[in-house]
C-alpha cells in the first residue's frame, strides 16, 4: 500500500487535571514540534468525554479543559495550522462510537488493560469483579477508536502504555471495513523512543496521581519551591555524586541542551552542593517557561477568547466529520426513506440474481461448497469438509452471520476482495 501524500496525526489529552512538567516534557512540547513539519497535517483535542470516565467532579473538568485548551496555545500550537478542538463539541464521534460499537467484539474489550487492571484490584480485594467499573471504563477503547477513525489518522503518538488502545482502534476499523467496505483508515501507533518520562518530586514518575507533580506554569517562586523539594541523598557539598538515578539530573536533561547537560554532569562529579543543582536547575526550567507563563495566565483569565478559538476549531472539525458521518449512516443503512420513492419493487427475476451457493462432491470423496454472484462469477470457494452435513452447516452459519470470519472456510475467488464477499453475504441474510 502506498504511503499517503499527506500524513494525518492526532493527539488528545484528557481534561482531568492541571498541566505539569511532564506534560510539558512528554507531550506538550513534542507535539507542538511535530504540527510544523511539511506533508503533515495535525489534529489536536481536548479530550472532555474521556474525562467523565475519570472524573465526576463538573468544576474539575471545567477548569481543567480551560488550563489545558490554554496551555496548548501558551507553549506554541497555532490554531490556524492545525485542527484544535473539544472532544464533546464534535456531536458525530459519540454517533461513530455506537456505530463502532455494533461491530466490537466484547472479548477484544475485555482484553483492554485498564479494564483488566480495574478487575484484577476486585479480585485481589475478594470482591465482585465488577465493583465500581462503569460501563464507561469498559467501552473506553470504543470511544478512542472514534476519535480516530472520525478523522482517517494514520499516526497517533502515544506512549508504551497507550499502543494497545491504538490497535484495538485498528482491529475495530478493519471489522466496520469487513462489513461495509473500505471506509475507516486503520490507525498505526507512533511512539517516540527520545520522550523522556520525567520523574517527579519523590523520584517516581511525575503524576497528579502521585501528588509529585511541578504544575507546569506555577509561578516563578511557586517553581523554585517545589525544585527545592525534588528527593536527592545525603552527600554533601565537595563529595561527588551520581548522575544515574538522580531525579534533579534527569529533569535538568529533559530541558538542557548537551552542552549544558555535559557541564552539569561535570559538576556532579566535582561535587556541587544540591542547593546549587537546584539553582542551576530552577533557572534552567524557568529560563524556558517563562516567556509562555505570562501567555498562558492572558488566556485563563480570557475564557470568552478561548471558547472563541475552540468554537472555531470545532467549525473545521465539524467540516471534515458531518459528511464523513453521512457517508457511514448510509453504510450501515440508516438512510433517508423518501430515497427509496419511485424505486421498483424487488420481483421475482430480480431475485434471482441474487449470489448462490453451489455445494457438491468433488473426485476426491470431499465435500465443497461455491459462493457465486448472480452472473455465476466466483466469489468464494470454500475448503473439503469431510461430510455434506459439516459443508451445510457451514454455509448455514455464514448466511445467519455475515460477520463470521472466514478464515479456515475459504478463499476468495480470483481477483475478488474480502470485502465483496461481505457484501455478497449481507445480501443474502438480507433477502432471508
Amino acid at each position: 500500500m502506498s504511503k499517503p501524500a499527506i500524513q494525518r496525526f492526532l493527539t488528545g489529552i484528557t481534561t482531568t487535571g492541571t498541566p505539569h512538567l511532564g506534560n510539558y516534557v512528554g507531550a506538550f512540547r513534542p507535539a507542538v514540534e511535530a504540527s510544523r513539519r511539511p506533508g503533515t497535517e495535525n489534529f489536536y483535542f481536548l479530550a472532555d468525554y474521556h474525562a467523565l470516565i475519570k472524573c465526576d467532579q463538573p468544576a474539575r473538568v471545567q477548569r481543567s479543559t480551560l488550563e489545558i485548551a490554554a496551555c496548548w496555545l501558551a507553549v506554541g500550537l497555532d490554531p490556524d495550522q492545525v485542527l484544535f478542538y473539544r472532544q464533546s463539541d464534535i456531536p458525530e464521534i459519540p454517533q461513530l462510537t455506537w456505530l463502532l460499537t455494533c461491530v466490537t467484539g466484547k472479548g477484544l474489550l475485555n482484553r483492554a488493560h485498564a479494564y483488566k487492571a480495574a478487575v484484577d484490584r476486585n479480585n485481589a480485594a475478594g470482591v465482585d469483579v465488577d465493583v465500581e467499573i462503569s460501563a464507561g471504563l469498559f467501552m473506553y477503547p470504543v470511544l478512542m477508536a472514534a476519535d480516530i477513525l472520525m478523522f482517517k489518522a494514520h499516526k497517533i503518538p502515544v506512549g508504551r502504555d497507550q499502543v494497545q488502545h491504538v490497535e484495538m482502534a485498528r482491529d475495530i476499523a478493519n471489522s466496520f471495513n469487513y462489513l461495509y467496505g473500505e471506509l475507516l483508515v486503520p490507525p498505526e501507533a507512533q511512539i517516540d523512543e527520545n520522550v523522556a518520562l520525567l520523574p517527579g518530586l519523590d523520584g517516581r514518575k511525575m503524576s497528579k496521581s502521585y501528588d509529585n507533580a511541578i504544575p507546569l506554569f506555577a509561578t516563578r517562586e511557586q517553581l523554585r519551591k517545589q525544585i527545592a523539594g525534588i528527593v536527592t541523598d545525603s552527600r554533601s557539598p565537595g563529595e561527588t555524586k551520581e548522575v544515574e538515578g538522580s531525579p534533579l539530573f534527569q529533569v535538568y536533561e529533559a530541558f538542557a541542551s548537551p552542552e549544558e547537560t555535559q557541564q552539569l554532569r561535570h559538576a556532579y562529579a566535582d561535587g556541587i552542593s544540591w542547593a546549587d543543582a537546584k539553582q542551576t536547575l530552577f533557572e534552567r526550567i524557568d529560563r524556558e517557561i517563562a516567556p509562555m507563563r505570562e501567555r498562558y495566565q492572558s488566556l485563563v483569565g480570557n475564557p470568552v477568547e478561548l471558547e472563541r478559538i475552540l468554537q472555531s476549531g470545532a467549525e473545521k472539525a465539524r467540516a471534515r466529520a458531518t459528511p464523513f458521518m453521512a457517508e457511514l449512516r448510509h453504510a450501515v443503512g440508516l438512510r433517508n426513506l423518501s430515497s427509496q420513492a419511485g424505486q421498483p419493487k424487488v420481483d421475482k427475476a430480480s431475485r434471482t440474481a441474487l449470489p448462490s451457493f453451489k455445494q457438491y462432491r468433488d473426485s476426491d470423496g470431499q465435500f465443497y461448497f461455491k459462493l457465486v454472484d448472480g452472473k455465476g462469477r466466483l466469489l468464494l470457494q470454500s475448503v473439503a469438509f469431510a461430510s455434506a452435513r459439516e459443508a451445510g452447516q457451514t454455509i448455514a452459519r455464514l448466511r445467519q452471520s455475515p460477520a463470521a470470519a472466514l478464515v479456515g472456510i475459504g478463499e476468495p475467488g480470483p481477483g475478488v476482495a474480502v470485502t465483496e464477499v461481505a457484501s455478497a453475504l449481507r445480501m443474502l441474510s438480507d433477502a432471508g
